[in-house]
């Protein structure tokens, strides 16, 4: 047979449903009003999600004396000025705890908070590089910026144990509370960073508001002083602050101080979980203009 003899059909007769590649076509384009949050678009770029946590972890160390070790000094000397200046000073009652573990308790989940909102506000505009040339969901990048921090809590709980043991406090059952309580600190971050991380690449001058936001945060969050100070009449109210309760979570677990969870803990759950949704919801709205003004 003759190799240059002419086919029987043109090429494109000759294709059928067979051939036809077996991955469908993707096409990108920008949402339209509210859109829904999709996590399972989420889950499919896990592995996404884990470099980031990684990249962050090592870069927030890189080129540190000390490294991982800041995680456990930043409460440590926290604790140290607030039990010399508030404990001591200020005579700010303890609940029957020596100050300085009291302290610690409440500083221990707030470091992490307050650090994870710094890095998630910011996480947009400091990856703009990857937003601008390829896609992926976005919320992926403030989700590593506040799942990066556990990594920190982690390393900041060491400190807990030689605390316990010099002042002679064993935490009871309670401590399986703990998980729940740094969940419950975690939605939050996430659910102000989302907001924050929005709103930064539209005005840059959340990245200015987020520090005074923090402080003034921390004194409304029994840090420094117990929410048993609070009027009874405005508890209520004042857990509206899910932080409130992930602070007086950790003290009843740890040190046994204040009322079990309750009615409070409700609330500040509520309003963590109304942050979060709000803020995705808000987060994915904007998705659509981050490539073009980050």
């Amino acid at each position: 047979m003759d190799s240059t003899a002419p086919l029987d059909k043109p090429v494109h007769q000759r294709l059928d449903a067979s051939d036809a590649p077996a991955d469908p076509t993707i096409r990108i384009a920008p949402s339209r009003g509210w859109t829904a949050i999709k996590l399972g678009e989420l889950w499919a770029y896990r592995e996404l999600l884990y470099f980031l946590i990684w990249r962050d972890v090592k870069v927030r160390y890189k080129q540190t004396v000390l490294g991982a070790a800041w995680a456990i000094l930043q409460p440590l000397f926290t604790m140290v000025v607030f039990s010399v200046f508030f404990g001591r000073l200020a005579g700010i009652p303890s609940e029957g705890v020596p100050y300085p573990l009291f302290a610690l308790a409440a500083l221990i989940p707030w470091t992490f908070f307050a650090n994870a909102l710094g890095q998630s506000s910011n996480s947009l505009v400091n990856s703009a590089h990857l937003i601008a040339k390829v896609y992926f969901p976005r919320l992926v990048i403030p989700l590593a910026s506040v799942l990066g921090g556990l990594v920190d809590l982690a390393i900041a709980c060491l400190i807990l144990v030689p605390m316990l043991l010099y002042y002679g406090i064993m935490p009871g059952w309670q401590v399986i509370w703990l998980p729940g309580l740094v969940g419950l600190a975690t939605v939050t971050a996430l659910g102000v960073g989302l907001w924050a991380s929005a709103l930064n690449v539209e005005y840059r001058d959340v990245r200015h508001v987020i520090p005074f936001l923090t402080q003034i945060w921390m004194f409304s969050t029994p840090v420094v002083y117990p929410s048993s100070l609070v009027p009874d009449r405005w508890r209520l109210l004042y857990h509206l602050n899910p932080m409130s309760g992930v602070v007086d979570g950790f003290r009843w677990a740890l040190l046994g101080t204040g009322a079990p969870p309750g009615l409070p803990l409700l609330v500040s759950g509520a309003a963590a979980l109304g942050l979060l949704l709000t803020g995705a919801f808000y987060f994915r709205r904007m998705e659509k203009t981050f490539a073009d003004r980050v």
